[in-house]
């Protein structure tokens, strides 16, 4: 006889209550505990800074008034943190308060509610925001699936380890000189890494092998970035950095893949992944050559651009960044790590 295994319990959500006058923080635990939650209470903002770095919070609803850190304060440093942006904030505040309102708004807030609460109106919110937060933390548990596929596809090729997280970083680095836009670096970011997910399709023997590809070989490898896109298609999360999956071994010429894009038709993000990746690759150790040495590297970028492949005003940038940030570049067996059979391969 098989014994039922049972899925683990889901926990218990919790919401923090932060508020200077002990009635009110008395009040709003016993609503709330009665609706399901678990519910940790702080007296003003320095407590609750403590306390979400401590219990983690779904949800917190906190004063606007409390002494020393007040509740727009507490917002303003959770919606700076990366870790904890895009945990809902209920600031409550009193019926004439506009200007904290403007300022709650300024900081962050998710939400308000007006003193005083009513009770129902507490836990309808509560109960909405939470709703947000799972939802939230889905995608966020998918897009960290997809980011763990990308670094075991590199796992399986030795000489790439470490390409995507440096990817990552020139490309955000590139698209800051740029001046691209916060989503656009999140994109850049994200699409460092994932911009060769779409390899799980590849097979070893074509994705390791040590001489050059055939022509059906690399028709297999070109596949990638449509596989990588049709992967990441689901996740409204990944919407951005789609266009740097699919697109960013296609070259301002129209000779690149899979859809033989040209100029203006390239996605910008996925130009500055297409140069980075190719000088990343270049100058990196693969099983059919040995690395380029910078100079090399550089050598082939420029000639990329006259043949107008590349764009000049990126690579110019690209080329800039590299020059200032050598030291960490820097890897074992080259001096800096970095194009391969899919970033500007012709076969013969």
């Amino acid at each position: 006889m098989i014994a039922a295994v049972s899925a683990p319990a889901r926990r218990q959500p919790r919401v923090l209550v932060a508020d200077d006058t002990d009635t009110i923080r008395a009040l709003f635990e016993k609503l709330l505990t009665n609706d399901g939650y678990q519910v940790i209470s702080a007296v003003d903002g320095i407590e609750a800074l403590d306390a979400v770095s401590v219990y983690h919070p779904d949800v917190i609803v906190t004063d606007v008034g409390m002494p020393g850190v007040d509740g727009i304060e507490v917002c303003r440093r959770l919606k700076r943190d990366p870790s904890t942006h895009l945990t809902p904030v209920v600031l409550v505040t009193g019926l004439s308060d506009l200007p904290d309102r403007i300022r709650g708004i300024e900081a962050g807030a998710d939400d308000f509610l007006t003193k005083p609460v009513h009770p129902q109106e507490l836990r309808a919110r509560v109960a909405a925001l939470l709703r947000m937060k799972q939802l939230t933390d889905a995608l966020d548990s998918a897009e960290a699936a997809f980011m763990a596929l990308a670094m075991t596809i590199e796992a399986r090729d030795p000489t790439t380890r470490g390409h995507c997280e440096r990817l990552a970083h020139h490309a955000v680095r590139l698209g800051r000189v740029l001046g691209v836009s916060n989503d656009d670096l999140s994109a850049l970011h994200r699409g460092g890494y994932l911009h060769d997910v779409g390899k799980v399709g590849v097979p070893d023997s074509v994705l390791l092998k040590a001489g050059p590809l055939s022509a059906t070989e690399f028709a297999v490898m070109k596949r990638h970035t449509e596989i990588g896109e049709t992967l990441c298609a689901p996740l409204q999360s990944l919407r951005h950095v789609r266009p740097i999956i699919r697109s960013h071994h296609e070259r301002l010429d129209g000779s690149g893949y899979p859809d033989g894009l040209r100029a203006d038709q390239v996605p910008l993000l996925a130009q500055i992944v297409g140069i980075v990746d190719v000088y990343d690759a270049l100058t990196s150790q693969r099983p059919y050559r040995p690395p380029l040495t910078p100079d090399a590297a550089v050598r082939h970028l420029l000639i990329e651009v006259e043949q107008e492949r590349f764009s000049k005003t990126l690579v110019t940038a690209f080329l800039d960044t590299v020059d200032k940030a050598q030291d960490v570049i820097t890897h074992p067996g080259c001096a800096f790590r970095g194009a391969g059979r899919g970033e500007g391969y012709r076969p013969k």
